[in-house]
C-alpha cells in the first residue's frame, strides 16, 4: 500500500538509525561535577584570606543542604526494597551533596580540628553518615563510599590492590583487622537478604568482604608458614570458598562462582608447594612438583567450564 517514494524513504530512515546520546550526557555530567567542586575548591583556596573560613563552612553546607533537600522530596519516603532513581539530574545532586558533606567534614578538622587527636572518631562520624545516605537515598555509589571509609575507620585499605602493594603484613594485628573487616562485611551480605533491607546492596558488601577475607587469610597462612597448623588457613579458605560456590550456584552469580574456585585454586597450590617442597633436594621433587601444578592448572580450567555450564543450564 506504499508508494515507491515513500519506502524509500522509510527504508532510508531504517538504514541511519538514531545514535543515543545516553553516554555523551552522563559523561558530561560527571565531568561538571567535578568541574564544579574543583573550581570551588581552587576559588576558595586563592581567595581564603578575603572571603574568610566561616564564609566558606556555610557555602559548602550550604550547597550539600540543597543538593539532600531536593534529592529528598524527589525520591519520597523510606523503602526497605530497591527504589529506582528519579532521574540523572538527581544522581548527580546527590553525588554533589555528599561529595561536599565529606568535604565540610574535612575542612572543620582541618582548619579547626575540631576532633582534636581523636581520628578514629573523626572518621566514625562522616562513615554513619555514608551508610545513612546510602540506605535512605537507596544509592550504590554512596554505599560504596560508605565501605570504604569503614575501611579507614578500621585502619585499612579497602581496596585488593591497595591491600596487596602498600600493606605491610609482618603483624598479625593488621592480619586479623583485615580478616575481621572481611567477615563483618561478609556478614552485612547475608543480612541485607535475610532480613530483605535493600537486598540489592549484597553484592557490594560480598564482592569486598570476599577479596579482603580471602586475601588476609593467605597473608595469615603466609606469616604462620613456619608454624605446623599453618595450614589451617587454607582449609578455612577452601571451607569458605565452597560455601560461595554454593552461593553462587544458587543465586546464578558466575562472578562469586570464579572468585571460589580462583581462590581455591590458589590455597590447593600453596598445599601441594608445602607437600612438594624443598624441590631442590635432588630427590626428583622438582620435577613432580611442576607436574602436579600442571595438572591443577588443568583442573582449574575444567572446572571453571563446568561451572560456565551449569550457571547456563541453571
Amino acid at each position: 500500500m506504499l508508494t515507491e517514494a515513500s519506502y524509500q524513504k522509510i527504508k532510508q530512515e531504517a538504514e541511519r538509525p538514531l545514535r543515543s546520546l545516553f553516554w555523551d550526557i552522563n559523561t558530561l555530567l560527571s565531568l561538571s561535577v567535578i568541574a564544579l567542586s574543583t573550581g570551588l575548591g581552587i576559588l576558595v583556596y586563592k581567595n581564603i584570606d578575603t572571603i574568610g573560613h566561616q564564609v566558606v563552612l556555610v557555602l559548602i553546607a550550604g550547597i550539600s543542604i540543597a543538593c539532600f533537600s531536593w534529592c529528598s522530596r524527589k525520591l519520597g519516603p523510606f523503602s526497605r526494597n530497591q527504589v529506582h532513581s528519579p532521574g540523572h539530574l538527581y544522581d548527580y545532586l546527590l553525588l554533589l551533596g555528599t561529595l561536599t558533606m565529606l568535604i565540610f567534614m574535612a575542612y572543620l578538622q582541618f582548619q579547626y580540628e575540631v576532633f582534636g587527636t581523636r581520628y578514629g572518631l573523626a572518621t566514625f562520624l562522616p562513615m554513619v553518615l555514608l551508610f545513612f545516605l546510602a540506605y535512605r537515598f537507596d544509592n550504590l555509589a554512596i554505599l560504596n563510599l560508605a565501605i570504604l571509609n569503614l575501611g579507614i575507620w578500621m585502619g585499612v585499605a579497602i581496596t585488593p590492590k591497595q591491600l596487596l602493594l602498600a600493606s605491610n603484613f609482618a603483624g598479625g594485628r593488621l592480619i586479623y583487622t583485615y580478616q575481621s573487616l572481611g567477615i563483618i562485611l561478609l556478614l552485612s551480605a547475608f543480612a541485607t537478604q535475610f532480613y530483605r533491607i535493600k537486598p540489592h546492596f549484597k553484592f557490594s558488601y560480598q564482592h569486598y568482604g570476599l577479596h579482603v577475607l580471602f586475601i588476609a587469610t593467605l597473608a595469615a597462612y603466609g606469616k604462620d608458614f613456619d608454624q605446623p597448623a599453618s595450614w589451617l588457613w587454607l582449609v578455612g579458605i577452601i571451607g569458605l570458598a565452597f560455601l560461595v560456590y554454593r552461593d553462587a550456584l544458587q543465586n546464578k552469580s558466575f562472578y562469586f562462582g570464579l572468585l571460589a574456585i580462583l581462590y581455591s585454586f590458589m590455597a590447593i597450590n600453596c598445599i601441594i608447594f608445602r607437600l612438594f617442597s624443598p624441590a631442590s633436594d635432588g630427590s626428583g621433587k622438582l620435577e613432580a612438583l611442576l607436574l602436579v601444578y600442571t595438572l591443577s592448572t588443568i583442573g582449574f580450567v575444567w572446572i571453571l567450564r563446568r561451572f560456565s555450564k551449569q550457571i547456563k543450564t541453571l
